[in-house]
């Protein structure tokens, strides 16, 4: 499907951000999603951006940001001017630990202390967030959340306050990329996703250069070239419209994983009882941190792309000196971690070499630390 809607873009010429693929793109997300409205960006990052600038973020006020995520995350808050308040993980979920957040966002309210205006709260590696403690922010405080689901397409939660619901859908806004690395793609792309019908258009208005309606080069505030294409909108779309089939590939290669990494000295990704994640990235938690990176090098050299989980972004030098509630558990999931080939499309052949090649990596480095000891 998807190379029949490409084709009609370039039979109907309609290749840049004009054309119908891209509200037949916004539209299907939305259904899917469950959100009354989404709109293309040119990239998650400028989906993020525009998001938190609806949202109110600028010069003076503070964005609360998962400490453990990848640097985009925290980019985008810079973009606006805004300031950043580092949260920790929780380490059943690896996502933000809202329960933290919850506590010291009250406590600064009783003692008169700056609180957060915002929160973007990261669904991180295909996990939903817990929402119950930002939910009561919101209702409390009149926080906003601005959820980053950009790895999270298609998670969702089964039980508590949000559920049922998917990423993107519970907070002021959800922001997704399409990068080629993501479930679906569209080559590089994003969306937003609101309820709030007058910050939709306004969304819409910002990404394309906040030009006015039916006037020619007159433009009422700053905006933004973010607007999709309408060949990767409709490339998007052929994508959409596979993702349960991208959804189901994605859960059996976690299972797979799960019963052949059985024993041995790693711990599998979370999985909340109150979630379904769609194990996007699939990453385990080696028993031993000290082995991280020779694991790391043993399964490249087998010719198995693997990678170290992002240090957290206290670690990283233009975020080295932001406020943040600790930080230790993001060093660990850093220090430990390690993501394995997850492709929607990883054969079981290719998967079995994988696990073979991780047994071998993890016994080889246990010897050499059993010889050095």
């Amino acid at each position: 499907m998807e190379r029949r809607y490409v084709q009609e873009c370039l039979d109907s010429g309609f290749v840049s951000s004009v054309g119908p693929f891209v509200e037949r793109f916004e539209h299907a997300f939305a259904r899917v999603i469950g959100t009354r409205h989404a709109v293309a960006c040119s990239s998650g990052t400028a989906a993020l951006h525009v998001a938190l600038r609806l949202a109110g973020a600028g010069p003076g006020t503070q964005v609360a940001l998962s400490d453990f995520t990848f640097i985009a995350s925290a980019n985008a808050v810079s973009y606006t001017g805004a300031d950043l308040l580092l949260v920790d993980s929780e380490r059943d979920t690896w996502n933000m630990n809202t329960e933290m957040l919850y506590d010291t966002v009250r406590y600064r309210a009783r003692t008169g202390r700056r609180i957060p205006d915002i929160v973007e709260v990261v669904h991180v590696l295909g996990h939903p967030a817990r929402m119950e403690p930002l939910l009561e922010l919101r209702a409390e405080f009149g926080i906003r959340i601005v959820e980053d689901a950009a790895e999270s397409l298609g998670a969702a939660w089964v039980a508590g306050k949000p559920a049922p619901a998917r990423a993107g859908a519970i907070g002021d806004f959800g922001c997704f990329s399409f990068n080629g690395n993501k479930l679906i793609t569209t080559g590089g792309g994003g969306m937003i996703t609101t309820d709030d019908t007058e910050r939709a258009a306004m969304a819409k208005h910002l990404t394309t250069q906040a030009n006015t309606a039916g006037k020619y080069y007159v433009h009422d505030t700053v905006g933004y070239n973010y607007r999709l294409t309408n060949v990767a909108a409709a490339l998007g779309l052929g994508q959409l419209e596979r993702l349960d089939d991208l959804l189901a590939a994605k859960r059996e290669i976690s299972a797979r994983y799960g019963r052949a990494l059985h024993g041995l000295p790693a711990s599998p990704p979370p999985h909340a009882p109150w979630a379904d994640p769609t194990f996007w990235l699939y990453s385990v938690l080696l028993n031993d941190a000290s082995s991280t990176a020779a694991v790391v090098a043993c399964l490249e050299g087998a010719g198995v792309h693997a990678r170290p989980l992002w240090p957290p972004l206290h670690l990283q030098a233009p975020y080295r000196d932001v406020e943040r509630l600790a930080g230790e558990t993001a060093e660990e999931l850093h220090g430990r971690g390690v993501s394995l080939p997850s492709s929607a499309h990883l054969s079981e052949r290719d998967q079995e070499r994988v696990v073979v090649s991780l047994r071998a990596a993890l016994n080889s480095t246990h010897s050499r630390h059993d010889s050095a000891v």
